[in-house]
This record gives structure tokens, sequence and C-alpha cells, in this order.
């Protein structure tokens, strides 16, 4: 079963997304990977298929430091259980993580090819993190424009579901 976490401080969040990640292993799972927004804004993704402590390993290869991140282990709904069909999922500068269905995925994906979106993954997930990345480019600039894409988004979603969205356009904002 699929789960979330969020996390923003005042120092490194990795340690407190890992250790949600690990509260969260009995739930049972494929996959996990994180997103933190580094000290430059930029938006790191680790991610691995099978367990937590899979990931834990890649951070030691390869770190990710941030005051704000999102985290999630996945079970497979959409695509097989691999590394690039684990969450987080990005578009330029956003990332997501889901728990749930997006029924309408196949429109949404149709519809967002349509305008020159590329997909890597078999996830409903990516068609969130592409259609905020839309509503973001298609706005007025403004502090809660992450919030508005989120909520534009989340008007053409059907299905049950929860959401974890960060971007590299608003530091500190963790939706």
């Amino acid at each position: 079963m699929c789960g979330i976490v969020g996390a923003s401080a005042q120092r490194n969040v990795t340690g407190i997304l890992i250790e949600g990640l690990k509260r969260l292993e009995y739930r049972g799972y494929d996959s996990a990977g994180l997103s933190v927004l580094d000290k430059n804004n930029d938006i790191q993704i680790r991610k691995n298929a099978g367990k937590v402590s899979n990931l834990v390993d890649n951070l030691k290869e390869s770190p990710a430091k941030g005051t704000l991140g999102i985290a999630h282990t996945r079970w497979a709904t959409h695509g097989i259980p691999s590394e690039v069909n684990a969450h987080p999922h990005s578009s330029s500068d956003v990332a997501v993580v889901h728990n749930g269905i997006i029924e309408n995925h196949d429109e949404l994906r149709s519809e967002l090819t349509d305008l020159g979106y590329k997909f890597v993954s078999e996830t409903d997930t990516e068609v969130v993190a592409h259609l905020v990345h839309h509503y973001l480019d298609n706005q007025l600039d403004s502090s809660d424009s992450l919030k508005q894409a989120v909520q534009k988004t989340i008007d053409r979603l059907e299905g049950a579901y929860a959401l974890g969205v960060i971007s590299a356009r608003a530091p500190g904002v963790l939706i």
C-alpha cells in the first residue's frame, strides 16, 4: 500500500523523510523515493525499486539535502514495479508523490501529450506532475501560484487520492 511523507524544517529533512518511510514499511511496498528542494532551489530526486534500505544506500552514494521535501513508498497500481515508475515524479521544477488512483489518467495523459509533455513512466502520478507544471506555466505569477496550480489540477482529477507537491518556484511551500 502506498504511503506519502512531507517535511519542512530549518534543517536538512532527508533523515525525517527516511524515518517516515521506514514507519510506512509495514504496509508493504515495491519501491521508495524522495525529493528535496536543495539550497540552490533545485529539485533533487532519489528513488529505487525495492526496500527503503536501497534508497538509503543510494543517498549514501548520492546525497540529497534540503529543508523541504516529499517521500513515497509505492505499491504498483499503474505500471510495473521499477525505478522509473517509483515516486516522486517530476515535470521540470515540480515534484509530486501520490497515494491512490487517478481514474481519468488516460484522458489527461492524452491531453498533456498533445500539449508537448513527454511521459517516462506508466504511472497515473506523472499526469499530476505535468498538469501542475502546465498550470504553473499558464497563470499569473503570485505568491500562491503553486497552491492555485494544485487546486486547478485537483479540479481535473477523478478518483480517490492524496498528494504531496513541491516546486522550485515556491521555496518553502509544501502542499
